[in-house]
C-alpha cells in the first residue's frame, strides 16, 4: 500500500516533471498522511493540464457520508476498472501526485521498522491516482484523490506486497490522456517499477505520527535489514 509520502523538493522541479509552467508555492513537506491535502495534475476540460489540491481519502461521487475517504486511501490496480468505488474515475478522472519519496514498515518483532523509499538521483516521481468531486446538497464541494497501488517489484517485496505505481514524466502523459484507456495502455502502465528505479534507507519510528512533519524523518538511520 502507499500510506505516507514526501515531497520536498524545489517547486521548479515538481513544475517540470508535471510539464506545467508552474506549481503553487510549496512547503517541504516530510510525512504526507491520509485526510490531508496533496498536490495533484489533472486534464481539464479543456484539455490543458490543472494543478490543484486534493484531500487524500477517495468519497465517490454517490457516497452518503464523506467518511467512507478514510477507507480509499489506496485503489489496486488489478480491480479499478470494475470495482464501484473507482470506475467511474478510472474511465473519467484519473491525475497524478508528485512526490520525491515514500514510506514502507517492515515487522522486526513486536513492532515494525518504517523505511524510506526514493529515486537514487534525489528526483521527484509522479504517483497514479485517481480523483472524485463530491457534491452533497447544501454543502461546498469536496474533491479527493486516492492513490494507485500494484503488486511490489522484488525490492519492495522484502517490505510489502503492494507499492504505488510510480510514472515518470512519459507516462504520465499517457495517464492523462483524457477517456477510457485502452487495456494495452493500461496493462503497460499499471506495472511495478523496475527494480533498480528506488532505492531506500531505514528511518526513524517518529515518522509514525502523522502530527511530526520535519526534515529529520528522511534521515538515515542504522537498523537491521
Amino acid at each position: 500500500m502507499c500510506g505516507r509520502f514526501t515531497l520536498a523538493v524545489p517547486a521548479a522541479e515538481v513544475a517540470e516533471i508535471l510539464e506545467v509552467a508552474e506549481v503553487p508555492d510549496l512547503k517541504p513537506r516530510y510525512n504526507i498522511a491520509p485526510s490531508q491535502p496533496v498536490l495533484a495534475c489533472r486534464t481539464a476540460p479543456d484539455g490543458h493540464r490543472e494543478v490543484t489540491w486534493l484531500k487524500w481519502g477517495l468519497v465517490p461521487f454517490w457516497a452518503d457520508d464523506p467518511k467512507i475517504g478514510y477507507r480509499l486511501i489506496n485503489a489496486r490496480s488489478e480491480t479499478i476498472a470494475a470495482k464501484p468505488s473507482f470506475r467511474d474515475a478510472y474511465r473519467k478522472r484519473r491525475c497524478v501526485v508528485p512526490a520525491d519519496g515514500f514510506y514502507e514498515w517492515k515487522p522486526r518483532g513486536k513492532t515494525k521498522q518504517p523505511y524510506r523509499f526514493y529515486r537514487p538521483d534525489g528526483k521527484p516521481f509522479l504517483i497514479a491516482a485517481l480523483w472524485e468531486r463530491w457534491e452533497p446538497t447544501g454543502q461546498a464541494p469536496l474533491e479527493t484523490c486516492t492513490l494507485i497501488t500494484t503488486e511490489a517489484n522484488d525490492l519492495l517485496r522484502r517490505f510489502h506486497d503492494r507499492m504505488p505505481v510510480l510514472f515518470d514524466a512519459a507516462s504520465a502523459r499517457r495517464w492523462l490522456t483524457p477517456g477510457p484507456l485502452d487495456q494495452q495502455v493500461a496493462d503497460e502502465l499499471l506495472r511495478p517499477a523496475p527494480n533498480d528505479w528506488l532505492t531506500f534507507h531505514a528511518v526513524a519510528t517518529r515518522v509514525n505520527d502523522p502530527k511530526v512533519d520535519d526534515p529529520s524523518l528522511i534521515e538515515p538511520i542504522d537498523a537491521p535489514d
